[in-house]
């Protein structure tokens, strides 16, 4: 007879291979119909008594997605779902930031845009913002993600747009909006102003000079310095790195309270950094005089390149830490020159055009001596730092190229200029709530808000607290127009609130191309026609950021979408987002709300290649999201987001994901085993009828899944991960599942013990199934699909999941003295096995004192019967137990060594094949 055929061996068609990227699509596409799942989701806990919404930070409408975008939007899906499943009311809206420049750019470059007007152009635009928001919604719904897609947000809808704007007008009535003509960051590149989130710093090569600007007669008398004998005029020495900005000086600027010396030379410098200056092989350091900084003040020099007059002036921003303590100053090329010149009445001088190019003003404000200045006009300023130079002559004390930090714009990589033009400014320090300023405001909602790390509370902080005002005008096409009307008499803007409600209902009905295509009497409601003729058009559109940071109102006040509640729970982006839309969306909140939109705010890391590094096309190391799908399924990239330490930059690549492909393989076989070993379970055992054994896995598996969940609520799913995975390898597998074959396979099917077992598997693996559903939600659901009735309770799949309540049961015995038994027993037969004495632990039986434990043959998986020949013995707190040669046969059914003769069988088979 077989006796194989009388096991009762597990079953199940729950497969072992999954064959992800064949499988996947197809559920996914069922879950996509009608929105089945998102709307299953949203709906089961409708009435629940706690919401979470996650509100979506837009992705650009722009190309294909990186393996960046894959672990925002997993990470996303990822804590949604976790909250879905511990029975809260859920609610995600995905959306597309759709305006801007990069595609802009795109545009740019398949058409003319000189061919086109406003219009035309914008609409190419939206056409090409259109066509990836549709490719890159199915790339995120590959990923497995869920969310509203039936009806998300994008900013160039009609109604978005209005939104939008309605928000400026908001901001400008609380009288928080400026414009100002005042140097900011300028992508000559981009033809427009940047915000400081929009900059980064790269190395650039630069020149280093030291100019002389020689004192007028007139400043030499008053100062008394016109009769000291030094070698050469005196002048006040300054020094720069963009020699392209010396024809706009219009002052030098000293600190008041530090001593100034005129050297033998006749160089004016700070007596703090004339070691330097000496180590320059500028001076050799004999010091005529001596005068404190403050004396110079409305004082003059003549600019050596034009002869124009520059103002001696003081300012607490000059530092002693390099250069010659004299500060170059052209309030039209920096932020501390405008400010420090603006105390003085000084002129702005602005002779350079959006190109980054100089332009007429060379002439007509005589920057440039006039036999030099043609030259110039229309030149590059980059370009015209080499033939500055050769034009200060003598003035030129020395020159020298170095290495920098320089800021780049991060749209163009290309360096950036200062630059004073027209702009419109958030202002952050004007009081507006209560007395308080925006900043104020804002740095109490960072306080009142939970961060994920909370190393990110500082780094936004410290962001908020040092911020300028907030440019938000941009000179470019593809965006929503700052749609204020000028009046032409007075420059300024008419901010009359049924103006500015009647452009935004035809933004609504229209979209803001309105602004281009209709003149100003339609733009203007009936009270306000008779005025179209004095009135004139801004032509700035907002920064993008703009956009993207009012989108809680358009999001979740607007009831344009179901999306949730304000403020949100949480806001989930990538760190960089701390200077951009965490910020953003922080000022506009607090400037209209007084609170952030937002109670949390969680950020993850970048995406690096194993080794640590950037990936990028010509190292060939670039990870995409298509090509994980095809090649091991999106639960395989959920898996690796789930195990990635987040916060921190993520490494992927195909040898990490083959990692991850054998851990998802061992929870994948663990939920088999278990689904496959209760095939024929009816109904859960009584608490009471549970063994000593179950009693502590019970237990074991509770601590852990507790742990899990805490780690998974406070988003560390990692850590949660790490401890899962050890109790499966370690306890589960390792110790119970192993054990636990025997009665599985080799008891009667009702016998008590084998049931208590079976029930033990299915409450652990219900548990299992719900932990895991948020993050491999596809292979929990296919479990679902082949699990027997007491572990699915009538679920029809994952998203009605319902969870076997876990015992609540204490194990009786001293487990720790239990493990440490079966360890030394363990090491015991490895030893005889090697020594080939045994080849199973089956042949042998245990002796010695185990209290009130009486399961102990099952635990260490030996043979329950009468010893014969010692074969070994351990010490385990002074006792010894004995391991000894069954007396009895091998059972040819169950193969323990439990039969009274060869070829017999133990009565426990004798007593099941005979039912």
């Amino acid at each position: 007879m077989d006796y194989k055929d009388t096991l009762l061996l597990p079953s199940t068609t729950f497969p072992m291979r999954g064959n992800l990227p064949q499988n996947e699509p197809q559920a996914y596409q069922a879950w996509d119909t009608k929105q089945y799942a998102y709307n299953t989701m949203r709906l089961n806990n409708a009435n629940a008594s706690e919401s979470f919404t996650l509100h979506d930070g837009p992705p650009y409408a722009n190309g294909h997605l990186h393996i960046g975008h894959a672990l925002n939007k997993i990470l996303k899906d990822i804590i949604v779902k976790l909250h879905y499943f511990q029975g809260k009311n859920i609610r995600y809206t995905p959306g597309w930031d759709c305006h801007g420049l990069p595609i802009e750019q795109q545009v740019e470059k398949e058409h003319s845009k000189s061919h086109l007007s406003t219009s035309a152009f914008r609409a190419l635009c939206r056409k090409h913002a259109d066509t990836f928001l549709s490719i890159q919604k199915q790339e995120f719904k590959d990923l497995g993600v869920l969310g509203d897609f039936a009806n998300p947000y994008k900013t160039m809808d009609f109604s978005f747009e209005a939104s939008i704007y309605q928000v400026l007008a908001q901001v400008a009535q609380k009288g928080l909006l400026a414009e100002r003509s005042k140097p900011i960051f300028w992508s000559w590149a981009a033809r427009s102003a940047l915000a400081e989130a929009e900059v980064e710093y790269k190395d650039k090569e630069d020149y280093s000079i030291f100019v002389g600007f020689p004192l007028t007669q007139e400043s030499l008398k008053a100062l008394k310095l016109d009769a000291l004998d030094t070698h050469s005029p005196i002048q006040a020495v300054i020094w720069t790195t963009t020699p392209w900005t010396l024809p706009a000086n219009q002052a030098i600027c000293l600190h008041p309270n530090e001593p100034y010396i005129i050297t033998q030379e006749g160089y004016i410098i700070a007596k703090a950094l004339l070691e330097s200056i000496v180590q320059e092989g500028i001076s050799k350091g004999k010091i005529l005089a001596e005068l404190q900084g403050s004396a110079f003040e409305n004082h003059h020099a003549l600019n050596p390149l034009n002869d124009r007059d520059s103002l001696l002036i003081v300012g607490e921003h000059v530092q002693m830490s390099g250069g010659s303590g004299l500060v170059h100053s052209a309030p039209g090329h920096g932020e501390e020159d405008y400010f420090a010149c603006l105390k003085y009445d000084i002129e702005v001088i602005m002779p350079v055009d959006d190109r980054g190019c100089y332009d007429e003003s060379l002439k007509h404000k005589g920057l440039f001596k006039a036999a030099d200045v043609e030259q110039f006009i229309g030149m590059h300023v980059f370009k015209a730092n080499e033939k500055i130079l050769p034009l200060l002559g003598k003035h030129l004390l020395k020159s020298a190229k170095f290495i920098h930090s320089y800021p780049y714009c991060w749209r163009t990589h290309e360096p950036v200029i200062y630059r004073a033009t027209k702009q419109w400014f958030i202002l952050m320090d004007k009081p507006y709530h209560n007395g308080k300023t925006l900043r104020q405001v804002a740095l109490e909602a960072i306080e009142a808000t939970t961060f994920y790390p909370e190393s990110g509370r500082n780094r936004i902080r410290t962001m908020i607290e040092n911020r300028p005002d907030w440019c938000i005008s941009r000179q470019r096409a593809w965006g929503v127009p700052i749609a204020f009307f000028i009046e032409k008499s007075s420059g300024k803007a008419l901010l009359d609130s049924s103006v500015l409600e009647h452009i935004a209902s035809i933004f609504k009905e229209k979209g803001c191309d309105a602004w281009w295509e209709l003149d100003n009497a339609a733009l203007l409601p009936e009270s306000y026609k008779h005025r179209a003729n004095e009135l004139e058009k801004c032509q700035h559109i907002l920064d993008v950021w703009f956009d993207s940071g009012s989108t809680w109102f358009s999001v979740l006040q607007s009831g344009f979408y179901d999306a949730g509640s304000f403020p949100a729970d949480m806001y989930l982006e990538g760190s960089d987002q701390h200077r951009g839309w965490f910020q953003s969306s922080l000022l506009l909140s607090c400037a209209l709300n007084g609170c952030a939109p937002y109670k949390s705010v969680l950020t993850h890391g970048f995406t690096m290649d194993e080794r640590g590094e950037k990936m990028s096309k010509s190292k060939g190391n670039v990870i995409l999201p298509q090509e994980v799908l095809k090649s091991y399924g999106s639960e395989i990239l959920r898996l690796w987001v789930a195990l990635s330490d987040y916060q921190s930059d993520q490494k992927i690549s195909k040898n990490i994901l083959q990692q991850v492909s054998e851990q998802y393989k061992k929870l994948r076989n663990t939920l088999r085993f278990l689904l496959a070993n209760c095939n024929d379970l009816q109904a859960l055992s009584k608490q009471e009828e549970l063994g000593q054994i179950d009693r502590f896995i019970i237990k074991l598996a509770r601590i852990c899944f507790e742990r899990v969940q805490a780690e998974f609520n406070a988003y560390n799913f990692a850590s949660g991960l790490q401890i899962l995975m050890h109790f499966i390898t370690n306890e589960l597998s390792g110790i119970y599942l192993d054990l636990c074959k025997d009665s599985l396979y080799c008891d009667s099917p009702d016998d008590k013990g084998r049931r208590a077992k079976q029930s033990v598997m299915a409450v652990i693996a219900s548990n299992l199934c719900t932990l895991l559903a948020p993050i491999l939600t596809y292979t929990i659901n296919e479990a679902l699909q082949h699990a027997p009735e007491i572990i699915r309770q009538g679920s029809s799949d994952v998203f009605t999941l319902r969870t076997l309540a876990l015992y609540d049961v204490e194990p009786d015995s001293d487990f720790d003295f239990l493990i440490q038994l079966r360890n030394k027993c363990s090491e015991l037969l490895d030893t005889l096995k090697k020594d080939k004495r045994i080849k199973s632990g089956l042949e042998l039986c245990i002796s010695g004192d185990f209290g009130d434990f009486t399961e102990v043959a099952q635990w260490l998986i030996l043979s329950d019967c009468a010893p014969q020949d010692q074969v070994g013995s351990f010490v385990i707190d002074g006792k010894t137990f004995t391991l000894s040669t069954s007396s009895k046969s091998r059972c040819e059914r169950c193969w323990r060594y439990m039969a009274e003769s060869e070829s017999d069988l133990c009565k426990r088979c004798q007593a099941v094949l005979a039912r």
